[in-house]
C-alpha cells in the first residue's frame, strides 16, 4: 500500500477496520477471509475498504504495521521502568495468557498463514521482516539499558535478543500448529509450550543475565 493511500485513512477509520480485521481474522482465518468480512464486522461498507487500501494483500500489509504500532505503543509505556521489570514485560507480551474463548489461538494460526505467504510475496515478506526486527531490537535495548546501569552483566545483546524472539515465537507456533485449534488436544502438552518456554527462559536466561542477587522470582504467566 503506498505512503499517500495510508495517510488518507482518516485515524478513527483505520482503528475501527482494523480491529474488524483482527476479529475476522479470528472467525474465519487468512484462507478464507475477505474484504466483504471484513466490511460486515466493522459495519462499513466493501468500497470504503478498497477506497482506502485497494487490495485485501494491501489492507492486510497495513494490519501487520498496525500490529507493530500497537506492540511499539505498549512497550514505550514501560520505558520509565527498570531493565529487568521491561524484559519480563516484553517476554510476557510474546506468552499467550489463559484463553478460554480461543480467539488468541485463531488469531494466531491466522497470522501463521499469512507469514508463510512471505517467502512469495514482498509486500508481505516486507512487513513480516520489519515487525520481528523492531521486537528483536527493543529486547536488545533493553538489554544494552540493563548493561549500561550495571542490573545485567555484559552479554552480546542482539545475540541475546536473538534468542528469546526465537524461543518465544517458535514456541508460539508450535502450540498453534501442533496443539490445534478448537480440537481434542487444545490442552495437550503443545497447548502449554509457550508458558513453558517463557518459565525456562526466567530461568536460564534472565536469572543468568542479573549481575547481582537481585530478585529472580518467575514473572506471572
Amino acid at each position: 500500500m503506498s505512503a499517500d493511500t495510508d495517510h488518507s485513512v482518516p485515524a478513527e477509520v483505520h482503528e475501527t477496520l482494523m480491529q474488524a480485521t483482527y476479529r475476522a481474522l479470528c472467525t474465519e482465518g487468512y484462507a478464507d477471509l475477505t474484504m466483504q468480512r471484513i466490511a460486515d464486522e466493522a459495519g462499513k461498507s466493501k468500497s470504503l475498504l478498497h477506497y482506502h487500501y485497494g487490495t485485501k494483500r494491501e489492507l492486510l500489509v497495513s494490519f501487520l504495521a498496525y500490529l507493530l504500532q500497537r506492540f511499539e505503543e505498549k512497550v514505550e509505556a514501560t520505558e520509565d521502568d527498570a531493565p529487568e521489570e521491561r524484559l519480563r514485560f516484553l517476554l510476557d507480551k510474546m506468552c499467550p495468557p489463559a484463553d478460554d474463548d480461543g480467539d488468541y489461538d485463531r488469531f494466531g494460526l491466522a497470522l501463521m498463514e499469512l507469514r508463510v505467504q512471505a517467502p512469495h510475496d514482498e509486500a508481505y515478506r516486507e512487513q513480516v521482516a520489519r515487525n520481528e526486527v523492531a521486537i528483536r531490537e527493543r529486547f536488545a535495548d533493553i538489554i544494552r539499558d540493563g548493561i549500561d546501569d550495571g542490573t545485567f552483566r555484559e552479554v552480546d545483546p542482539d545475540r541475546t535478543a536473538s534468542l528469546l524472539f526465537a524461543a518465544l515465537d517458535g514456541a508460539r507456533l508450535q502450540r498453534v500448529v501442533v496443539s490445534g485449534v478448537d480440537s481434542d488436544d487444545s490442552h495437550g502438552p503443545a497447548h502449554d509450550t509457550p508458558a513453558d518456554v517463557r518459565a525456562a527462559l526466567e530461568t536460564f536466561v534472565v536469572a543468568d543475565l542479573l549481575a547481582d542477587d537481585s530478585d529472580t522470582t518467575e514473572a506471572s504467566t
